[in-house]
């Protein structure tokens, strides 16, 4: 397993956090999504042979929020 923190931009509110933390659960390989609202940022616990961050920022920007990279 592996831990990346990604930048996401346009989240504001509870819901906001619901949603990114839901579109990121919903992909194979997905273990951990918690996001820092205060932050803008979502930390993911993953499995990297089922899923890379070009998955994770497609289900990120799928979900109606701005991938800004990793930290």
């Amino acid at each position: 397993m592996s831990i990346k923190q990604l930048k996401v931009t346009g989240m504001s509110c509870k819901h906001c956090q619901k949603a990114v933390e839901s579109s990121l659960l919903a992909l194979p390989g997905i273990k951990r999504a918690e996001v820092d609202l205060n932050q803008g940022t979502v930390t993911v616990e993953y499995d990297e042979a089922r899923v890379g961050l070009d998955d994770m920022k497609k289900s990120i920007e799928d979900a109606g929020y701005g991938f800004a990279g990793e930290l």
